[in-house]
């Protein structure tokens, strides 16, 4: 396969082949033009000038993009109003069958992936990583001639990526065609054979994956100079509810039919107990969060106070929400309103999706300055959906930090994001707890964004109970 002059919306590729027998790894930053080269390669897109020359005939594309379809699909197709109980979506099986496979086929790539345990789930009662992990397999079961693997690593525990790059190793040894995109310098994976660099649209080295590792373009690419990492923006003062502790658990649960995914959960979180929350893909650690949030349902059948406010004694879920702040998966998923990237930002005064009310001069002006730090001042006025995945990432951190509340919930904040917006992030995170205002609760599965501000930690491990999957184990430093 052969790109020749391909030109389309700041895309340009002047000579690019891949050649029997070489699998490659496109690695370029956020809006570099991953997803609009992919988005060629499908057919999705059709170039303003240029040509494939030998394309394949059929093309796998897993991508955040993709899930986020699968997810509105989903949510089109639910018949809860018409049935007696809460439709979840299709089962992780019945996912796995639209690729064409037998039952006998997808159920034996489950278990080759440690998924076996989620095929007779709903898709919406999968965690973000599982739901990943799900639409990856798929993607593989319908064995396309080339299958683009975006981002795959992203969201995925340390054990679950060791078996994706395993699986994928296998893949390539047995002929399947693979192009991997990556925003990752880490996720540069070994069983690729060529590496290409994409900045701005433009491939600017390209050849053997470890010459190019060597090259000064990798090091310009990700250089990092944290000193030029700007300040925060001076918040607007707000009247915040005063709480201590913040959050109260006492005994809680969390069930699905017959299986607990946890239980007996008790712990208090302190002002300035800044807490990093682990564990494996699907353990419950965003299920927790939710509950201190009020996102999950079973948050009003457990003694959970938040905010002293006693979840389930009528309390206004909007009093609780106006002094916390969150970026997760979820959210990103869930944030489907139409909108500009200003307005995006300025509803996290207001903690909805969406902006429905009048923003004052004062918080448009401040969001246009987290807008600036991010990079994206000149996307202000953009559709937030037009943006890339990885921009829409930072544009919703923005819009989580920007009243700087007494409590953060940070769920994964760096996915999709490439490691100079990261580390940018990172660098805000810091500097947010030096300013002694607001507790953050941390997800990452990735132990370099494990700071040394977290000294309190909530680990998920595998329970040794029947029927109870996992249990959190509180340590406080």
């Amino acid at each position: 396969m052969q790109l020749k002059n391909i030109r389309y919306e700041g895309l340009n590729i002047e000579n690019w082949e891949i050649k029997p027998g070489e699998t490659w790894c496109l690695l370029g930053g956020n809006a570099s033009g991953k997803s609009l080269l992919a988005s060629i390669l499908t057919g999705d897109i059709k170039p303003s000038e240029g040509k494939l020359i030998n394309p394949p005939s059929k093309v796998g594309w897993a991508s955040f993009e993709s899930q986020q379809e699968t997810y509105e699909e989903e949510i089109r197709n639910q018949d809860t109003d018409f049935i007696d109980r809460i439709d979840y979506g299709s089962t992780g099986l019945e996912i796995l069958e639209e690729s064409g496979a037998k039952e006998e086929e997808a159920r034996a790539m489950a278990e080759s992936f440690h998924l076996g345990y989620i095929l007779e789930r709903g898709y919406r009662l999968l965690s973000s990583g599982e739901a990943r992990r799900i639409l990856l397999l798929k993607e593989i079961l319908e064995k396309p001639d080339l299958l683009i693997l975006e981002e795959p690593f992203e969201g995925l525990d340390a054990k679950s990526r060791n078996e994706l790059s395993e699986i994928c190793r296998q893949l390539v040894n047995t002929g399947q065609k693979i192009l991997l995109l990556v925003n990752r310098l880490a996720d540069v994976a070994e069983w690729t054979t060529h590496l290409a660099l994409l900045r701005n649209g433009n491939i600017i080295e390209k050849g053997l994956r470890d010459e190019i590792l060597d090259t000064p373009e990798i090091r310009n690419l990700m250089e990092l100079d944290s000193g030029a990492f700007p300040e925060l923006p001076q918040p607007i003062e707000r009247d915040y509810r005063k709480s201590d502790p913040l959050v109260h658990f006492s005994r809680c649960r969390v069930q699905y039919g017959d299986e607990k995914q946890f239980e007996n959960f008790d712990w208090r979180l302190k002002p300035g107990q800044h807490t990093l929350i682990t564990g494996p893909n699907g353990a419950g650690k965003s299920t927790l969060l939710q509950l201190i949030s009020g996102d999950h349902p079973q948050c009003y059948s457990n003694d959970i106070k938040v905010f002293d406010y006693q979840r389930g004694t009528g309390e206004s879920i909007w009093d609780i929400k106006r002094n916390i702040g969150i970026v997760s998966a979820a959210l990103h998923r869930d944030y489907r309103a139409p909108g500009n990237v200003l307005t995006t930002v300025v509803s996290g005064f207001y903690d909805s999706i969406g902006l429905y009310e009048q923003a004052s001069a004062k918080e448009r002006s401040l969001a246009l300055q987290w807008l600036k730090i991010m990079g994206l001042r000149d996307e202000a006025n953009t559709i937030f959906r037009k943006l890339s995945y990885g921009q829409q990432r930072l544009v919703l951190i923005a819009r989580g930090l920007i009243k700087q509340p007494p409590l953060l919930i940070l769920d994964e904040p760096t996915q999709g994001l490439d490691d100079l917006n990261r580390h940018l992030i990172l660098s805000f995170i810091e500097k947010l707890a030096k300013l002694e205002q607001t507790t953050l609760l941390f997800v990452s599965h990735r132990e370099d964004e494990h700071l040394a501000l977290f000294k309190n930690r909530i680990r998920f491990e595998k329970s040794d109970k029947e029927k109870v999957r996992f249990q959190a184990v509180v340590e406080n430093g």
